[in-house]
């Protein structure tokens, strides 16, 4: 994809990181914690280059010639978009991106309701009798006053290394395997995915009174102060005994004495266990996205 000049709506295509950067800033700078999964993904592509030589990014040009919506896209994952948030803005910008991306194969989105919503039904629009549906339903949680579990699990925390790297890539795959079984990581981007946490400590693990990994929690690399919880997980036979509330627990304060100003975090709105469990700990939310498969 080349880069193209855009006027007041239009879009904008580049495949450069920095151009996106530059054109997209100012709109992801107004609120990180919206913009978070934008902000966590360009940070990670400029930490380790991941996905840039396939990486696909968007700016829609609004009033004044300044960006009112943005996408990326990191095949093979689902394009992520933000569209305007007025109506009839939001329904032109879906139009307008099913329409340049038409030549590419568009087969799923990710983003705020509203906009994955937009995106789904100007989809549909465009391809008769293909089928959009909506996969999956988030919430956007941001960290008011943590409030840490009353009784924490015998064991311990600590930051995982070096050692631990096929344990958090089996872990990593286990995780997108049962949390995005449509856009699962291959053990490659899992074992990519442990080398870039590894390099900056962005995992912690909670071990048992035995010294053996039992839960961990991850965290993005901060980004206009705000970092974002992500992911947690607990093998199925170990769950039940308070460990994923300990470490994230854990996570959730060593972010905040780091300085974050903003500690995020997603979850699946079909998991009332985990919804409750960050409610707990004093997470409260901010906003619903979804994710949406298109079949043709």
């Amino acid at each position: 994809m080349t880069t193209s000049r855009a006027r007041t709506g239009e879009w904008l295509l580049t495949s450069a990181l920095d151009e996106f950067d530059q054109q997209a800033g100012e709109l992801l700078a107004s609120d990180p914690a919206l913009h978070t999964v934008a902000l966590s993904v360009t940070a990670r592509m400029r930490a380790s280059g991941w996905a840039r030589d396939g990486a696909r990014f968007g700016v829609w040009t609004g009033p004044g010639g300044r960006a009112d919506g943005y996408f990326f896209w990191t095949p093979p994952h689902f394009l992520y978009v933000a569209l305007p948030g007025e109506d009839a803005g939001r329904e032109e910008a879906a139009g307008a991106l099913v329409d340049a991306l038409a030549e590419l194969p568009l087969d799923g989105a990710n983003g705020a309701l509203e906009s994955t919503a937009a995106l789904a039904g100007a989809w549909r629009e465009r391809h008769p009798g293909a089928r959009a549906e909506r996969v999956m339903r988030q919430r956007l949680f941001r960290l008011g006053e943590l409030t840490p579990p009353k009784s924490l699990p015998e064991g311990g925390a600590r930051i995982a290394g070096g050692t631990d790297r096929e344990l958090l890539t089996d872990w990593h795959m286990a995780f997108e395997t049962e949390a995005h079984p449509r856009d699962a990581a291959s053990r490659e981007q899992a074992e990519a995915w442990a080398d870039e946490r590894i390099a900056y400590g962005g995992v912690t693990l909670w071990e048992d009174a035995d010294g053996d990994p039992v839960s961990m929690a991850g965290l993005t690399l901060g980004s206009l102060g705000t970092v974002r919880v992500a992911p947690v997980y607990t093998p199925p036979a170990l769950r039940g005994r308070g460990y994923a509330a300990a470490v994230t627990a854990e996570v959730s304060r060593a972010a905040r004495a780091e300085g974050a100003e903003e500690v995020l975090l997603f979850t699946d709105l079909s998991n009332p266990t985990s919804n409750a469990l960050y409610h707990r700990l004093g997470y409260r939310p901010v906003r619903e996205f979804a994710v949406w498969e298109f079949r043709r």
